[in-house]
């Protein structure tokens, strides 16, 4: 009983760090994000055409799907240091199915860190909606503008 409770506290005392990791690069991502998008010409305005509003768009999923990316390996890398997995393809295929709360199943985990697959779950469940709001932000924004632009020319 006392290594169950044990392997819990490491669960969880491994999962906090690494859900405060994942975050604190999820938000520099995108404050990198935003930054980019008004520091080099990308700045959202009414007259851009929809070539540079559709590349402004793809900047913002390109660099969402860099951020998942390096959230997704390193929780790899930490099942591969914890001894968890046997090869960095199988520890990175599980990571993206449980990151992404697909969870195939045909990888488990032992007893003795499944919970912290559970937190990765929560994790880039958590990591997913926030880039969801993000783009959304950057969505509205363009179509704001481009609101904003036809009534004008009327």
């Amino acid at each position: 009983m006392a290594t169950d409770i044990g392997s819990l506290f490491a669960n969880l005392a491994v999962g906090t760090g690494m859900g405060t990791l994942t975050v604190l690069i999820h938000f520099w991502g995108l404050i990198f994000l935003t930054y980019v998008m008004s520091r080099h010409g990308h700045r959202l305005r009414p007259h851009d055409s929809h070539t540079r509003r559709a590349a402004v768009i793809l900047l913002v999923v390109f660099g969402i799907f860099v951020l998942h990316t390096i959230e997704i390996w390193l929780y790899a890398a930490l099942y591969l240091g914890v001894g968890e997995m046997h090869s960095f393809e199988e520890a990175l295929y599980f990571s993206t199915s449980t990151f992404t709360t697909v969870g195939f199943g045909d990888i488990v985990m032992t007893s003795r860190w499944r919970m912290l697959g559970a937190i990765e779950a929560a994790n880039g469940w958590i990591l997913f909606a926030w880039s969801t709001a993000f783009l959304l932000t950057v969505t509205t924004r363009l179509k704001l503008l481009e609101h904003d632009w036809l009534d004008r020319r009327d």
